[in-house]
């Protein structure tokens, strides 16, 4: 008479989960001695001035910036907002510049989701090329609010965002950002 082994498929799987704890243990002991890889962002001081000054008519709200930890990783913003007049139809636009070099997966994500085109009674969204930077604009013709983000030196996405304004004022406020100057930021 023969013998035959069963193995329960619970113990297999306590096998191989105990086995993956062991093994994640070991290469987090590896890692902590490899050098790191992911270039840090830069420090938010260095991209502040890139916000531009008010035009004429407008004014300029100080400028924010921060230099933070976001579940593992590093991100650096700074922002700008510019108003011309108060009041409920006032035009308002935003600028932010997002230091994303140690997320290249976000930006990966955000950059393939510029691909799509569309353009109806509504509004249009399109891919776009500034300055041989890769971008996207979208605009909302009910709201009169437009985006625009550019890429620039495969790490900062440069936002703009504007509200009560026609669509070719995000081609103006994309010209006051030096991306040249940006893209040397290191």
């Amino acid at each position: 008479m023969r013998i035959r082994t069963v193995t329960h498929p619970l113990r297999s799987l306590t096998f191989v989960a105990l086995s993956a704890l062991v093994l994640g243990g070991a290469l987090r002991l590896i890692a902590q001695d490899l050098p790191n890889l992911v270039p840090d962002v830069v420090d938010y001081k260095k991209l502040i001035p890139l916000l531009p000054d008010a035009p004429s008519g407008w004014t300029a709200e100080n400028p924010e910036g921060s230099s933070d930890e976001v579940q593992g990783s590093k991100i650096t913003n700074v922002h700008r907002d510019y108003h011309k007049g108060d009041g409920p139809d006032a035009p308002i636009t935003s600028i932010s510049i997002l230091d994303s070099i140690a997320n290249p997966d976000y930006v990966t994500a955000i950059t393939d989701s510029w691909k799509q085109e569309s353009n109806t009674s509504d509004g249009y969204s399109k891919p776009m090329t500034i300055d041989g930077n890769p971008g996207y604009e979208s605009y909302e013709n009910d709201q009169k609010h437009g985006s625009l983000w550019v890429l620039v030196a495969k790490r900062y996405i440069v936002e703009i965002e504007t509200q009560k304004q026609d669509a070719k004022e995000l081609q103006e406020w994309i010209k006051r950002v030096d991306l040249k100057k940006l893209a040397e930021i290191k």
